[in-house]
Parts: C-alpha cells; sequence; structure tokens
C-alpha cells in the first residue's frame, strides 16, 4: 500500500497533486518515466507522469486532471489514504545533456510532466525558456515551479485573464524567429504538441514530445499503446513515453484517445451518480 502524505486541489478542483510514499521508486526515477497507480482491488490501471520526486522523503508526486471514473475515484482519496499499487519507474527517462538553448513548452496538465525535465535541463547547464499555457489563469498550474525551473517564463492564458492572452506557439513563433535554438520540448494536449511540432519542423529544431496513448500494462506486452513514429509502430511503455515530435502521427494518436470516449463519459455519470 503506497500511502498519500500531502493532497492539494489545484485548476478549480479539476486537477489534483497526490505526494505518495513510494521510497523505491522515489529512489531510481528520473525525469520523464512515469508510475502505473491503481486506488483499490476493483480499480483500473492509470498511468500518470511523475511531476517531482524526493528520494530523501522517499516520495513521488503526480498531477492528474479529473477526467473519467478512475481519476474520479483517485480524487475521493484524501491525505492519510492509501493507493493499493503504485509501480514503476516506468518508460525511458528524458535525455539529459548539455545542447546550448532550450525552450520547454507546456500545456494544462502536461506542465506537470514537463516540471522536472525543464529543471533537469537547467541543471545540465542549458539556458532553459519556459512556456506554459491554459485556457484561463484558473487553470494554471505550478507557475512558481517552472519559474524556479526556468532562466525565464511566458504565460499565456487563451482568454487573457493571465499573462499574455494567446497560444504558447505565438510565444514560441516570437523566440524562433529572434534566436537560435537548439531543442525545444513540447508536452500537453496533442493538438498542442501536434502545432509546436509542426513549427519547429519549420524551423530545423529538434523537438522532444511526451505521448500519453491508451495503456494497460506498461511492459510492452499488450501493444496497447501503440503509436506510429516515422513509419514504424512503436509502444510509448518501453519506446517512449518521449519521442521525435516530427515523427509521430498526431492525427492516429488522436483518432486512438477518442475511441472509449462514450464508455469513458458513461462510467463516469455511473460512478458520480453513485456517490451523490
Amino acid at each position: 500500500m503506497f500511502k498519500i502524505v500531502k493532497r492539494e486541489e489545484m485548476a478549480e478542483g479539476t486537477v489534483v497533486l497526490n505526494e505518495i510514499e513510494a521510497p523505491l521508486i522515489a529512489k531510481k526515477a528520473k525525469p520523464g518515466q512515469f508510475v502505473i497507480l491503481k486506488a483499490n482491488e476493483t480499480g483500473e490501471r492509470i498511468p500518470l507522469t511523475m511531476a517531482d520526486t524526493d528520494p530523501d522523503k522517499g516520495t513521488i508526486t503526480i498531477i492528474y486532471m479529473v477526467v473519467g471514473k478512475s481519476t474520479a475515484l483517485f480524487k475521493t482519496l484524501e491525505t492519510g489514504d492509501e493507493y493499493q499499487d503504485v509501480i514503476g519507474p516506468l518508460g525511458k527517462p528524458t535525455h539529459m545533456e548539455k545542447v546550448g538553448k532550450v525552450v520547454c513548452v507546456g500545456g494544462g496538465t502536461g506542465i506537470a510532466v514537463l516540471h522536472p525535465i525543464t529543471r533537469g535541463l537547467k541543471q545540465a547547464g542549458n539556458q532553459v525558456t519556459s512556456i506554459i499555457g491554459a485556457r484561463s489563469k484558473d487553470l494554471l498550474i505550478m507557475e512558481d515551479a517552472m519559474k524556479a525551473a526556468s532562466h525565464e517564463l511566458h504565460v499565456c492564458t487563451d482568454d487573457g485573464s493571465y499573462g499574455r492572452k494567446g497560444f504558447v506557439t505565438n510565444v514560441l513563433k516570437e523566440i524562433l524567429d529572434r534566436e537560435k535554438i537548439d531543442l525545444v520540448v513540447g508536452i500537453g494536449p496533442v493538438p498542442m504538441m501536434k502545432f509546436v511540432s509542426a513549427m519547429t519542423k519549420e524551423y530545423g529544431v529538434k523537438t522532444i514530445v511526451s505521448l500519453n496513448p491508451i495503456m494497460v500494462d506498461g511492459t510492452g506486452m499488450c501493444g496497447g499503446c501503440r503509436v506510429t513514429i516515422g513509419g514504424e509502430t512503436k509502444f510509448a511503455c518501453v519506446d517512449g513515453p518521449e519521442f521525435d515530435g516530427h515523427q509521430v502521427d498526431y492525427d492516429e494518436l488522436m483518432n486512438r484517445l477518442q475511441a472509449y470516449c462514450e464508455d469513458e463519459k458513461e462510467c463516469y455519470d455511473s460512478f458520480c451518480t453513485m456517490n451523490a
């Protein structure tokens, strides 16, 4: 069992932070890797990339958005409660090296995934500029943490309620127009990563994205998380979750992510009705 030692609701309660006791995972985990969590015996296995780790405390931090039955079940867990299973670290860690000027672009809960990667790239000696965005100020997360992990931070909101009005790609284009960038890391909703990758391809800038396909076992056995990268089938759980953003078939990824939307909504509504 894995105890929740800290719980925080973010983004108007639609996003929840859990700091969880998992000393063996905390000791081994690196930026970019993920864990699979299960709330109870009958719960679904949910993959989530770690937002932070603390080897000294023996904890990992995950941040999730409530979008279906399983994440709604996660939200019912309070400080002191326990997850039945937390498995990891899984996936390949982010390759960290000094390359020069790096731009880290995050949207929504993807900012949580981006945070340890941004910090690691800064610690590796890179000059790191970060751009984070959300639909509105109330939905923005981890601004202070991203500011500390970066040399420069830009904040965008779609509605202009905070920071700069517009999309993260607007700021990214301005940066690409005025200086040579050696690497872009983009993590967030699939459409955001698609547009970031399309833009950086025009400028010839290497781009890394973190993919979130439907996943079951997380060890390469089931093939549920398959994605097409450069015309070849890869498994996000063991070959990723990070890939060359210019090689991803984003349209296929979006279609596969939508495959169970109706079932997910039905299960979520049923769960909410039973727990009202």
